[in-house]
């Protein structure tokens, strides 16, 4: 009797189951229709990215506006140019750190320490760029 119950139990289980997985993964579409689109979803969907481009830009747009005001730049200017001086001052100061724990006897260990310095160059760059951002506000 319980392997009956057992057996009908896990059969109405995977049923359920299968059952679950199918309309899941079905459309479902509301209302009456005949299975067309209409003629500004084709143009979006049938464009591919460049169709949701607008859409996309004003998302970005968005995004950029909700930032700014999270920042407010123009009130703090002063202390975020003070962060990207201290910055600055603190990758030069790492750059001649790495300069000066060079290897001369060990080439690989000085490859990677140019590599580092390259790094911190690029970080020079990049504070120069957002410093450039802030003054321009």
């Amino acid at each position: 009797m319980k392997e009956i119950f057992l057996k009908t139990f896990v059969i109405i289980a995977v049923i359920i189951f299968i059952l679950f997985f199918i309309f899941r993964t079905m459309k479902v579409r509301e209302g009456l229709t005949n299975g067309t689109t209409s003629s500004t979803t084709t143009t979006t969907t049938t464009n591919g990215v460049a169709g949701n481009a607008a859409s996309y830009a004003a998302a970005i747009k968005s995004m950029t506006v909700k930032l700014q005001d999270s920042l407010l730049v123009t009130k703090y200017i002063k202390d975020y140019e003070n962060i990207v001086m201290n910055t600055d001052d603190l990758v030069d100061n790492l750059m001649l750190q790495t300069v000066l724990n060079m290897n001369p006897n060990d080439p690989k260990s000085n490859l990677e320490s140019l590599s580092a310095l390259n790094t911190l160059n690029d970080a020079k760059t990049s504070l120069t760029k957002v410093m450039k951002f802030i003054d321009g506000k």
